[in-house]
């Protein structure tokens, strides 16, 4: 194997760790914050409030998953700092979300900033697609980026707009009819929604890594061969 190809493959791990790290790290950080303010609705008294608990730790999770499925098919050199950029400014997202659990109104319009985010996120990793499609070295290369290519789109079209606007859905909601969703409780009903929809598309998400997975590895075969230095 030539010069130039061990360079890249170092090069590429790199990358790689890099961004599992930094990952790992802001998740680290918006788990903190959602175990910090969990304590504060662990009563019987605000158990009205735990719905919202579980579903930020869905949120982690989806976020932690799908960075990973990231990770593992279009992470390599060189860095791309706009891409990390938006990681930490979902992180800080997150985190303000998890402060407000006890707080509807402030959840749903945190939440639609949020998903704002990880909208222009999507938009913005188009260009990653396209490095890794330029630089494709085989078969199998081309078949995960055609699917990873749909997924993205997917999700630009349909998956996360429809996030952004139930969160939205719901911020109209509580402040048209107050009595109901603040004074009675009735924001169950909403959190309730955007739980079950955060649920599905977790299934969504490791459904698609399942289907990657064979891909990935006769990938980096390719990409390691030494044909594409």
């Amino acid at each position: 194997m030539n010069a130039p190809s061990d360079s890249r493959r170092e090069l590429d791990a790199m990358v790689v760790e890099i961004e599992l790290t930094l990952t790992s790290i802001v998740q680290g950080v918006a788990l903190y914050f959602l175990i910090d303010n969990a304590r504060a609705v662990l009563s019987i008294q605000q158990s009205v409030f735990w719905l919202y608990i579980v579903a930020g730790l869905l949120i982690i999770l989806i976020f932690w998953s799908r960075s990973v499925v990231h990770t593992l098919t279009l992470i390599r050199w060189p860095l791309e700092f706009g891409h990390n950029f938006l990681y930490i400014a979902c992180t800080l997202g997150e985190s303000l979300l998890f402060t407000r659990l006890s707080n509807p109104r402030a959840w749903f319009a945190i939440g639609t900033l949020y998903a704002a985010i990880v909208w222009l996120l999507f938009i913005y990793d188009l260009r990653l697609i396209r490095a890794r499609e330029r630089d494709s070295a085989g078969e199998a290369s081309n078949r995960l980026y055609a699917l990873v290519t749909q997924d993205q789109r997917v999700n630009i079209g349909v998956l996360v707009p429809a996030l952004f606007f139930l969160n939205l859905a719901c911020v109209i909601s509580i402040r048209t009819w107050p009595e109901f969703f603040i004074a009675r409780n009735g924001h169950v009903w909403l959190v309730a929604v955007q739980l079950l929809a955060l649920g599905i598309y977790l299934l969504y998400v490791l459904r698609f890594f399942r289907t990657l997975a064979p891909l990935i590895s006769r990938a980096r075969q390719e990409w390691h061969s030494g044909s594409n230095p």
